[in-house]
Parts: C-alpha cells; structure tokens; sequence
C-alpha cells in the first residue's frame, strides 16, 4: 500500500503532441460533444412525449440514450480540456473514479442493447406472445439487471485496479483511464491480472455479441419465409439495432479480447465506442426508422401549432 502511493497524479499523453492536431481534434470533438447531446436529447425527449414509450424498443432506446450522454459525460469534457492544456494529467483519485464509472456506464450500455435484440427475436419469432412476454414488469426486470450486471462488471474492474502497486512511472499512453494502460504501469507482475480482465471485459463482450448475432440470424431465419413488405420492415427495424451494435462492440472487442497488452492503434478504437458510435447512435435509429421520424415530427413540428391555436 505504501508503494501505491508514491504516484498521486498520473500524466495521459492524449490523442497527439501536435498543438496544430491537438486543436483541430479540440474543434471535431466540440461538434461530436454538441450532436450526442442534441440527438440523445431528441430521441429521449421525443420518446417521453408519445405513445412510443409503451413500446419496448423504444422504452430501451430511451435509455440507450441516456447511458450514452452519461458515458461519453465521463470522457469528453477531460479530453477536450486536455486538447487546450499544456500540461495533461488527472489525479489518483479521479483515475480511479472515472475507470469505475466508464465500465459501469459501458456495462449497462453492453446490456441494453442485448435486451433490445432480445425484443427484436420476441417480436418477430414470437408475434403471438409478443406483448404477454415483452410487458412493462419484464421490461423493467431487464432494466435493473442491465444495471446490477454493469455494476458487477465495474466493480470487478474497479477491484482487480485500486490494489495494484503504483511506484512509478506515471505516464499513461492513453487519453482516459483504462485497465490495460494502468496494468502496464504497476510495479508488480500482472499477468494473472491480466487474465482476469480479458475474461470481465473481454469474454463478456465477446459472449454478448456472439448471442447477438445468433439473435439475428434466427430472426433472418423465420422472416425468409414472410412476405416481401412484411421482411422489409422487420430488417428496417433490425438493421438500426445492428448497425449500432457494430459500431459499439468490434473495437471493444479488439481491445479488450486480446493479452493485456497496449497498441497506438488503442486510442483510435477507443473513440469509437466512446464518442462515434454515442454520436450516430440517435442518426442511426432516426434515419432509419419511420417510427422514430413520424415521433420526431408530433412533438417537435405539431406542438407548437398546437400550442399557438390554444392561445389564439
């Protein structure tokens, strides 16, 4: 324990040592930052305001959303800081919490988007039992285990890093705290840690996708014989959950299923389910989703002339 504390500050080189890139990615970071907030806000607000909150799909969508603006909350107002800073480096303490909560955050995003490929399966393998099977009180139970399991996949993180001996030095080649990063740093051998971590993170990404894409093939497999329209809108409404499930889960799965080990190529695979998959995660489900569109248009195009004829 004495050891630990011979490093207080830890010092994160970020994205690049180049000033001129540092505020050219300050800028593109601002716009992303601005567009996660717009969007989520949209879907959530849009979501809340019409009948679509009684649909399943949309009740996960809404917090999708949410654990989307709170995840990327954790990363991006410190990477944006740091863009202008001279000096880039977070305290102890804040690595730590800021680790605890981006897997936690991560955990449950993984989670819920499981729950919303199983209601995908339940509506279009199950019709019939569809809305006796998807209720709000199942629904619910999918929530709150979506939270108990990013918990316990946190706190496993959390746990297998607070103990680890820190004597120096304190450089993290990374632009956030990260597991493997601080595993490279502590003055103990961590092989065995390391194990440890590719089963947390790296078996539970890689088990959730591989249900996810079974998910998927025995829904392709009971619409091949539907008509034409009915596949159609089945694969429209599929293909927006897959696409962000894509975007999400390769690069987590290329960092965290392999030796614990660090890549420059790390930093670039990380913006991806930390700022670009939260990003086009609102496009994704709006652009593609007539549902979503027709909600967009009741809330945020009829209101106001609804609200202009009740004052006149």
């Amino acid at each position: 324990m004495e050891d630990r504390n011979n490093v207080t500050v830890f010092i994160l080189l970020g994205l690049s040592e180049n000033k001129n890139i540092e505020i050219f990615c300050f800028v593109l970071f601002l716009f992303c930052y601005s567009a996660i907030w717009v969007g989520n806000l949209l879907i959530m607000i849009s979501i809340t305001f019409c009948p679509l909150t009684d649909q399943p799909m949309y009740f996960f969508l809404n917090y999708l959303s949410l654990s989307d603006l709170c995840y990327t909350s954790t990363v991006m107002p410190k990477l944006m800081t740091d863009l202008l800073a001279k000096r880039k480096s977070i305290s102890y303490n804040k690595c730590m919490a800021q680790l605890f909560i981006l897997h936690f955050l991560g955990g449950i995003e993984i989670f819920i988007l499981t729950g919303m490929a199983y209601d995908r399966y339940v509506a279009i393998c199950k019709p019939l039992h569809y809305t006796m099977i998807m209720n709000r009180q199942r629904c619910n139970r999918i929530l709150i285990a979506c939270c108990a399991g990013g918990f316990i996949h946190s706190a496993s993180q959390f746990l297998l890093t607070i103990f680890l001996p820190f004597c120096g030095p304190n450089v993290i080649d990374h632009y956030f705290c990260d597991v493997y990063p601080l595993l490279k740093l502590a003055c103990t051998d961590t092989y065995r840690i390391g194990l440890l971590v590719i089963v947390n993170s790296g078996l539970i990404a890689l088990v959730t996708f591989v249900i996810l894409v079974v998910s998927y093939f025995l829904i392709l497999y009971t619409i091949r014989a539907y008509p034409a329209e009915s596949r159609t809108k089945a694969l429209s409404t599929c293909s927006s959950h897959l696409t962000v499930v894509v975007l999400f889960f390769v690069p987590a799965l290329f960092i965290y299923i392999r030796p614990a080990t660090t890549f420059p190529e790390d930093k670039v695979f990380a913006l991806f389910y930390t700022i670009i998959a939260p990003m086009f995660n609102p496009l994704i489900y709006t652009l593609r989703n007539m549902e979503m569109k027709n909600a967009l248009r009741k809330v945020w195009c009829q209101k106001p002339f609804l609200i202009g004829r009740q004052i006149n």
